[in-house]
């Protein structure tokens, strides 16, 4: 199951950094490109955590930031270690590919590049990446998976 998560870990980290280099190949910073009437892309260099918290607070802050996803990560990667549940391992390896693949752009970049921007009628969602949908397609998936086998169903596991 590690290898299984594993494997998922590092699709994520290719997927979100060849989405990042493309986008940042076309586009620079804060230009924005409409794809459909409720998504654009447009360049964002995050410094910050989500909605761009803690954005001004220094280069300190950016290697705080990645020391605190390398542990939550390997934490992560001790409990997949341990893991027999397909489901569980892949949102862990969501999880872990999401966390390193944002430290990836921390330490190149010095930002996380976020460039997905979702909006409907005014309404805009804060920029993100396909790391930052991974962890959270990972995290529903870790609780939804949690859920079903704490109360003894086994539906969701991928076996």
């Amino acid at each position: 199951m590690l290898y299984f998560g594993l494997a998922i870990a590092g699709l994520v980290i290719v997927v979100d950094q060849v989405s990042k280099i493309i986008t940042l190949s076309v586009l620079g910073p804060f230009q924005g490109v409409p794809v459909t009437p409720f998504l654009n892309l447009v360049v964002v260099m995050n410094t910050g955590i989500s909605f761009g918290l803690f954005s001004s607070e220094g280069e300190l802050t950016r290697y705080i930031l990645v020391a605190l996803a390398l542990i939550v990560s390997i934490i992560l990667m001790r409990w997949l270690a341990n893991s027999t549940n397909r489901s569980v391992c892949a949102a862990l390896g969501m999880i872990i590919g999401g966390a390193f693949a944002n430290v990836i752009d921390r330490l190149v970049h010095k930002a996380v590049v976020d460039f997905l921007d979702f909006h409907l009628y005014g309404w805009h969602w804060p920029a993100f990446n396909v790391a930052d949908s991974a962890i959270t397609i990972g995290v529903a998936l870790f609780v939804l998976a949690s859920l079903l086998e704490r109360y003894g169903r086994s539906k969701l596991d991928l076996k």
